[in-house]
């Protein structure tokens, strides 16, 4: 027998409904978030580690494999996922911008998830020269935005917020960085970023920090770095130069991505338009004989050569721009991968190439200065530059000098090219709202 009136259990259905609405689902959102975000970055961790072990078996195997892998994944991108390819946060501050749904649906699908996720492990295993953290991104928005179904009534204000919300949790789970994945909200996607929308971000990111913690334990990215005796009186001379140097780095690897048709030759560029997959296939031929000049140092994300520079070891003086043109040759084509990793490892270089004129100065110091500044100088995205890479060497002491770099560069950066995901994200607001063709980084080349 019911000892409960009808009406009272009623109240308490609809009271659950409403709290299950208003926090369940955004919970539930999280969890999946942080736990895709750990689970991805094993699978590519570990995609990554078969290639390197092949790699060093036989040095010549990444001249057969990566140009393979390159056809492979250019034809899977284009036939079955088109919206997958590059980083993936162009597409998701397209679809924050305007026609949120009608873009969620074709740039946020479960299947560009798969794809995304799938094509990217294809393309580290095969060598290239991509990184996780900003296909993340794409992924945990693309998992916020599909729970909007389980909503009674969906409008366009809560998709963002939830696209938000889940872009900052897969940079912040990607990194083990919940502060940069504020920051990331607010400076990389301001003009969608909404006061209503914080409470929502935040939430999102504790539970998918928590996630990833309860599977990866606590820990930073590039591990703890030590400064002591490291700050001397040329550290402000370092910090204006380091920022420099950096900046023309950063803000030429931006215009030569946007600029194609000003350094390909015109045979290559028909090549690229008229016949892509084979076009990637040279891409991966082109990535393939760098890494092997460079000994194997540039395949992958460059994620173990950037954590040995900090740890004291020294790469050849090349490194950095070999690496920088291992990374344009892995993101011409189209295949899905990000540049967060490739670019602080790149940054990491041009640190170590730094202590040549700073030989007085903490190797680990300038490294971490150069990190800052390149990845600023890429995305022109200074504040969050610097808390990544404070957050993820825990180097709260070089927060100021972290600061004058990162705003040295991306200022630099600007006189070379514009900022590049928004410049990127272009062709896809201009893209017809009903059918999202697979963008091409020729249409931006004038602009």
């Amino acid at each position: 027998m019911n000892l409960l009136p009808t009406n009272i259990s009623g109240q308490t259905l609809r009271h659950l409904r409403r709290v299950w609405r208003k926090f369940g689902i955004l919970w539930l959102g999280a969890v999946l978030v942080g736990l895709v975000a750990v689970l991805y970055a094993r699978l590519i961790d570990a995609g990554s580690e078969i290639f390197r072990s092949m790699q060093q078996a036989h040095f010549w195997l990444p001249i057969i494999i990566t140009p393979l892998a390159g056809v492979l994944c250019v034809w899977l991108t284009r036939r079955f996922f088109p919206g997958s390819e590059g980083s993936g946060i162009p597409q998701v501050i397209a679809t924050l911008e305007e026609d949120t749904t009608q873009r969620g649906l074709s740039l946020l699908s479960l299947k560009i998830l798969a794809g995304k996720i799938g094509i990217s492990f294809m393309a580290i295993l095969g060598g290239f020269t991509i990184g996780r953290e900003g296909p993340t991104v794409q992924v945990g928005a693309a998992l916020m935005f599909n729970l909007r179904r389980l909503y009674p009534r969906a409008s366009a204000a809560l998709e963002r917020r939830l696209i938000l919300a889940g872009a900052a949790a897969g940079l912040s789970a990607a990194f083990n960085t919940p502060l940069a994945g504020i920051v990331f909200a607010i400076e990389e996607l301001t003009r969608s970023f909404e006061h209503r929308a914080s409470g929502v971000v935040i939430t999102v990111i504790i539970f998918a920090g928590v996630v990833a913690l309860g599977l990866n334990g606590n820990y930073t990215y590039f591990g703890t770095i030590q400064i002591a005796g490291g700050l001397t009186n040329m550290l402000a001379v370092a910090v204006v130069v380091t920022g420099l140097v950096t900046g023309v780095a950063g803000g030429i690897f931006c215009w030569l991505l946007l600029n194609t048709a000003r350094w390909i030759p015109t045979k290559v560029q028909v090549l690229r338009r008229d016949r892509p997959v084979v076009f990637g296939g040279l891409c991966g031929l082109v990535v393939a004989l760098i890494g092997v000049v460079a000994a194997g140092t540039t395949f992958g994300s460059g994620y173990f050569e950037a954590k040995s520079l900090l740890a004291g070891d020294h790469l050849p003086v090349l490194y950095p721009f070999l690496k920088m043109a291992s990374m344009v040759g892995s993101y011409l084509p189209g295949i899905p991968g990000g540049i967060f990793a490739p670019s602080l490892s790149i940054g990491a270089g041009f640190g170590n190439l730094l202590h040549l004129l700073f030989d007085n100065t903490s190797l680990q110091m300038l490294i971490a200065l150069a990190m800052v500044g390149y990845l600023a100088a890429v995305t022109q995205s200074p504040i969050t530059a610097f808390v990544i890479v404070m957050e993820m060497i825990n180097g709260h002491a070089l927060v100021i000098s972290l600061m004058a770099t990162a705003l040295i560069a991306s200022r630099v950066s600007r006189f070379f090219a514009p900022p590049l995901y928004d410049a990127l994200s272009e062709r896809y607001r201009l893209a017809c709202a009903s059918q999202i063709v697979l963008p091409d980084l020729r249409k931006s080349e004038n602009g």
